[in-house]
């Protein structure tokens, strides 16, 4: 089954290979160019934003602080209050300082509706007319609430204070009073001059003035911004690189920048500098992004420009997000639904009381009280007094015990040695403690690619010439092997020991120098390359502009070819053992269109060659006829592809002196061309990349994380979806989709013009539709994929902006019709949406389709792409959902989702501080979510059920004893048993559970997957569940209230004194109850530790433990008023018939709830139910696992074209042909250095 490609090239639809990032604006700048802007007339030319300085609103002097505060540069703060446009460079991310701390925290406590109910319980407390329970049975719960609620804000919030901390201190050189001095992070104002060094952090967006590099060129690493760890260049204007290298010449730099305002487009900056009468256009290539690092340069000057808060990374940010489980907003809900139970309660008794006291309490003498009250006013009195009694049903400390719970889950994230990565000493961090349950109810996973599932290290596997494969583990004299063991370099003094490779048969040719096609191949990856080369301490370091590059011109190293050096015009190799140095006449560079590049050499013979590699698509359509193994380089790379490597082809092109001559000409001619430049040097590059001669072709390695396909398919089967969302080209998006599981060969690949044309399909026949149905009742959605099969989505940015009318134009046309100066589309073909309804509709259609799919990848997507993306699901699924990154472009993505995971270690740090959880490997994810993702929502769940059930069952009491008391709001129970209940004698079990509880152990959850799915669907806590739980508390309440009520009826004690006293009744009462609720959470328990038993036995022991104390002689004497029950418990309880009443109620309570777990377990179990009834037998089956090896890796049985190993951005062609790069050299060049190497990028400091 062979799968379509929508290629972009040619067709009406966007580039494929463009990322949109023109589109990513904000709403401010979208208002203002849709409702200003004028529309250009036909044959006019649009004047240039370079040619009109004075509109751009931006203004930064060199060296003039005084400058940025003047009032034009003032905007409105707070009231009357103005502070300068400016942002300081300091960043705050914490949220309270001394002063605000405490009335601030406050504030965002009682924002919680329970908080506020106790409060507003607390006053009525306090009312004496309408209290029945002492004020301080509220008010030391609730201090001890808000108290640990603060304790944990104020931890959390230090550690916020101290990573701004760090970072705002950290030193840099600025330039002031003329003379450059030490000063923070967080001093530093826009206007400064600053001077950087090697290694050092960029504090700020800064214009590049000069540096200790010729043309004032500076490398810096991005790794904090995209997560690529290759190397990128920047450059200085030339006329500050001549004129402001010393101190004295900074100190009097006082040129005008006016340039765009801050914004969040990481590959766009256009502005223009004002200095002695003279403007020079400023771009992207002049500028150093915060959060960049200097590299390869020992100092560096620059102006800043942008600072803090409107700094590219940080505009890049998003917003942040407060983000709150699904189980919070449950919960919230259930507290509502609990408050009004409680109103229809006391209403009820209320009037009750009302009836009651018109009926008897009015006309019996022994109730009179002296106080002329009539019954509905006494009955008002009563319904505020029973809010006060019941208030229990409210759990107040609810929310301090979830707290509790989740930071234990939190603290064992941390612990986990499973989810500590050595290599780089980082263990996994649960930055937040407030997500943890929903980390078991993940429905969808959006992924970066570049350094989350890939190490973007790129390794050569593979390779074929002149129609022979190498890279099998093969012997020297060609035998292939089942294993081998790598090549011995040892004969290559200049290779890099830890490249491996498995086919000594290669070597041998190459050593014997009898293949030519060998060495010509080895000789082009040598030279046909854009990779700079400098000289470090005896070492030769490569700079590549893709990791590929690097990796290939290390395999010609290895293989004999060693690139020593470059000029402007010249490269030297050592071929073997011979040193030779090549003219360069032209370096034709890659870019996105033509998917090659090609360079033409002057041999040391006088003969010119082309040398020439590329995608194969575009290769293979320039051979010439004569060209041979078309057909067995063509077989091989359908078997590099199955293999899911990166290929690249490789050809060559000897050229006549007379014909170089001619092209050299129109180049040169290209070259001065003012319009179209680009398009123009394509061209001229068409006429000489033709009739090539194919050497062979290489394949490379993407070298993905350790395990990250078996991770994918294990969350495949707990049936979460992985939409990948990179920055990437298409090709290598998919090739790296296949080779992690993503993409399989029975899936049906879409690309963005077949979901277009689906899209604009259902449009269509919706706009066909009656009008009334488009808003009336919701019809089932018809899927977009009838056939049967799997389905994956690949589509671009610029599909995805044109799919979802994100196009600035678009939008510009929209606001363009409301104004009336653009009709609506009458034809229903048209394109553009009819109204809002139908731009909804088309997302929602979009969003279906894509949920219809095993596997959706966005590539070429801008960071607020993957944003919108993140947020069209769960605006329209209502699903929860994770962001997983490692850049700072991935920040907003991360912000967006329900949960964001930032992979720590590898690159920045960008990405993790934003994000609720960090680790260094995307296949920790798999435990994160099936093991302590399961075990938090199951034991959340479990606490939650079970602490609505012991509130209902101790507060109901208070509801049937009300009956018998006249609605008179009297308690059932000793004010201190109130106060304790919640506190010491019911909490500890319940915790523990909510802590420690799993039903099955970490290895039988990644066993079984299936496990993960009731936690997706919900359903082990809800409406539902909440209701058990009130009927079981009123079920409970109505044993432990009867029961031993009908006991103290008409009763003699072995004394002859009937023990039926209220007092008597409250103790045996209070006893059942806590017996009751503690073994119904033993019943409840799964996981049994010492911990646990001691907790339930301790919990029993404190309460008869404390009420002996309360209720002796001793303590009364203390406090006659508030220890009133003196001797009630040991004259109640050594009374044997009473023992027998207790255990009467405890055991009626729990057998329905032991019968119904005996039925559920053996008539209906559940997934963990059988994987608990089995665990030993599959516990076993895993030990033999483990025994096992792991199987080796598996070719895919289609064939299928690989991405072409290329960057996805230019290389360094323009830096190297320009010759800024070089100093000017000797004419003669020393003897290179014995030892060379690539540096890896992440050993950046060594350089």
């Amino acid at each position: 089954m062979s799968r379509r490609r929508a290629d972009s090239q040619g067709s009406l639809g966007p580039d494929d290979e463009v990322m949109p990032y023109s589109d990513d604006e904000t709403d401010d700048e979208l208002d203002a160019t849709s409702e200003e802007e004028e529309e250009v007339p036909p044959g006019a030319v649009p004047i240039a934003d370079e040619a009109r300085p004075s509109e751009m609103p931006w203004k930064v002097k060199a060296n003039d602080r005084p400058y940025h505060q003047l009032p034009e540069f003032q905007k409105k703060h707070f009231l009357c209050f103005k502070k300068s446009r400016y942002a300081g460079n300091a960043i705050k991310t914490y949220k309270y300082n001394v002063i605000t701390f405490l009335p601030l925290n406050l504030f965002e406590q009682f924002k919680r509706a329970a908080n506020r109910y106790f409060l507003a319980l607390l006053i009525l407390q306090c009312i004496p007319q309408i209290t029945t329970l002492a004020w301080y049975t509220t008010l030391i719960p609730l201090v001890i609430v808000l108290g640990i609620t603060a304790v944990k804000d104020l931890s959390d919030d230090l550690a916020r204070h101290r990573m701004d901390k760090e970072i705002n201190n950290r030193k840099c050189e600025v330039l002031l009073d003329g003379r450059f001095e030490e000063s923070k992070w967080r001093d530093i104002q826009v206007g400064d001059v600053v001077r950087l060094k090697k290694d050092d952090f960029i504090p700020a967006d800064i214009l590049l003035l000069s540096s200790s590099n010729p043309n004032s060129l500076v490398y810096v690493e991005t790794a904090e911004l995209d997560g690529e760890t290759n190397l990128k260049f920047k450059l200085g204007l030339r006329v500050t690189d001549e004129r402001l290298q010393e101190e004295h010449q900074l100190a009097a730099f006082n040129a005008l920048i006016q340039c765009e305002e801050p914004n969040n487009r990481l590959d766009k900056f256009t502005g223009i500098m004002d200095w002695q009468r003279e403007l020079y256009p400023l771009d992207l290539d002049n500028m150093l992004l915060r959060g960049c690092k200097i590299r390869n340069t020992m100092h560096c000057h620059g102006l800043v420009i942008f600072a803090g808060a409107d700094t590219k990374i940080m505009r890049n940010g998003g917003k942040t997000r407060f983000k709150r489980t699904k189980i919070d907003e449950l919960m919230n809900y259930m507290v509502y639904t609990i408050f009004a139970l409680l109103i229809l309660m006391a209403a009820g008794l209320a009037i009750g009381h009302s009836f009651w006291y018109e009926d008897i309490g009015s006309k019996a003498w022994y109730l009179f009280d002296g106080l002329d009250q009539n019954a509905a006013y006494r009955g008002f009195l009563s319904f505020w007094g029973y809010i006060i009694v019941l208030n229990t049903m409210v759990p107040i400390s609810l929310y301090v015990s979830v707290e509790v719970i989740r930071l234990g889950q939190s603290k064992f994230i941390n612990w986990d040695l499973q989810m500590y990565f050595p290599e780089k000493d980082t263990p996994a961090k649960a930055r937040t403690t407030t997500l943890n349950e929903q980390l078991g109810q993940i429905e969808y996973i959006f992924s970066d690619k570049t350094g989350t599932l890939t190490q973007n290290i790129m390794q050569f596997k593979k390779c074929t010439i002149a129609g022979r494969t190498y890279g099998e583990p093969t012997t020297a004299e060609g035998v292939v092997l089942d294993r081998g063991r790598p090549v011995d370099w040892s004969w290559n003094r200049h290779a890099d020991k830890k490249f491996q490779f498995m086919d000594h048969s290669l070597v041998a040719t190459i050593r014997s120098r009898k293949d030519k096609d060998v060495n010509e191949f080895f000789k082009l990856l040598s030279l046909c390359h854009t990779v700079m080369v400098e000289d470090k301490d005896g070492e030769l370091v490569y700079q590549a502009a893709s990791p590929d590059e690097g990796a290939l011109v290390t395999a010609a190293r290895n293989f004999g070819y060693v690139f020593l050096a470059r000029t402007q015009d010249t490269i030297s190799i050592r071929e073997m053992d011979k040193e030779s140095t090549y003219e360069m006449l032209a370096l034709l560079d890659f870019n996105s269109d033509r998917k090659r590049m090609s360079i033409i050499l002057r041999f040391p013979d006088g003969r010119i060659r082309l040398y020439c590699k590329g995608a194969d698509t575009v290769i293979y359509e320039r051979l010439s006829p004569n060209s041979r193994h078309k057909d067995t380089s063509q077989t091989a790379l359908d078997e590099f592809a199955n293999e899911t490597l990166r290929t690249l082809c490789l050809c060559y092109k000897d050229i006549s002196a007379d014909e170089y001559e001619a092209w050299s000409r129109r180049h040169k001619e290209a070259q001065l061309a003012v319009a179209n430049r680009d398009a123009v040097l394509d061209g001229v590059y068409e006429l000489i990349e033709k009739n090539l001669m194919l050497i062979g072709a290489t394949a490379i390695e993407d070298k993905l994380q350790d395990g990250v396909p078996n991770t994918i398919a294990t969350l495949a089967k707990a049936e979460i979806k992985i939409w990948v969302l990179t920055g990437d080209k298409k090709e290598t998006a998919e090739n790296i989709g296949y080779s992690c599981s993503l993409l399989t060969d029975d899936m049906q690949i879409h690309y963005g013009e077949d979901v277009n044309e689906k899209l604009s399909i259902r449009q269509t026949q919706r706009r066909h539709q009656p009008p009334e149905l488009h808003h009336g009742k919701k019809t089932p959605v018809e899927p977009f994929f009838t056939q049967s099969g799997k389905n994956a989505l690949i589509i671009t940015g610029g599909w995805l902006n044109e799919i979802l009318y994100e196009k600035k134009k678009k939008r510009r046309r929209l606001r363009l019709r409301r104004l009336g100066r653009r009709p609506p589309p009458a034809n229903p073909q048209d394109g553009q949406p009819m109204d809002d309804y139908e731009k909804e509709m088309r997302q929602i259609d979009f969003v279906n389709m894509a949920c219809e799919c095993e596997a959706v990848i966005c590539c070429r997507v801008t960071p607020k792409q993957k944003a919108n993306v993140v947020s069209l699901v769960k605006k329209y699924k209502k699903a929860i959902t994770l962001s997983i990154g490692d850049g700072a472009n991935d920040v907003n993505m991360i912000k967006t989702a329900d949960i964001g995971v930032g992979i720590s270690g590898q690159e920045g740090m960008q990405a993790v501080m934003s994000s609720d959880y960090a680790f260094a490997q995307f296949r920790y994810l798999e435990r994160l979510l099936l093991v302590h993702g399961r075990w938090s929502y199951i034991r959340m769940c479990k606490f939650l059920r079970f602490f609505f059930f012991k509130n209902f069952a101790f507060t109901l009491i208070h509801f049937w004893y009300s009956f018998f008391s006249g609605y008179s709001a009297q308690i059932a129970y000793e004010d201190l048993f109130i106060t304790l209940y919640n506190l010491c004698y019911s909490s500890l079990p319940v915790l523990l559970v909510g802590l420690l509880d799993q039903d099955v152990n970490d290895k039988l959850s990644l066993k079984f997957p299936k496990l993960y799915l009731p936690g997706q669907q919900g359903a082990l806590f809800n409406y539902k569940n909440f209701f058990i739980s009130l009927f079981h508390g009123i079920f409970v309440s109505l044993i432990i209230f009867f029961i031993p009520y009908g006991a103290f009826l008409q009763t003699m004690g072995q004394d002859g004194e009937a023990p039926s006293d209220y007092q008597s009744f409250a103790v045996v009462t209070a006893s059942s109850l806590i017996f009751t609720v503690n073994l119904q959470i033993s019943l409840d328990t799964s996981y049994w530790t010492f911990v646990n038993c001691f907790a339930v036995l301790g919990s029993i022991a404190i309460y008869f433990g404390i009420m002996f104390d309360i209720h002796s002689a001793g303590i009364h004497v203390i406090s006659s008023s508030i220890f009133t029950f003196t001797g009630a418990a040991s004259n109640a309880l050594r009374q044997p018939y009473l023992w027998l009443t207790i255990i009467l109620t405890v055991g009626i309570s729990l057998l329905p709830v032991i019968s119904i777990q005996f039925l559920h377990k053996t008539i209906w179990p559940s997934v963990g139910d059988k994987v608990q009834k089995n665990r030993k037998k599959y516990e076993m089956e895993l030990m033999e696992e483990e025994k096992k090896k792991p199987s080796a890796f598996q070719r895919g049985r289609r064939s299928r074209r690989s991405a072409y190993a290329f960057s996805h951005s230019r290389g360094y062609a323009d830096l190297i042909a320009s010759g800024r790069s070089f100093r000017q050299r000797p004419p003669t060049r020393r003897t290179p250095q014995d030892s060379i190497r690539e540096v890896p990028h992440g050993e950046a400091e060594n350089m």
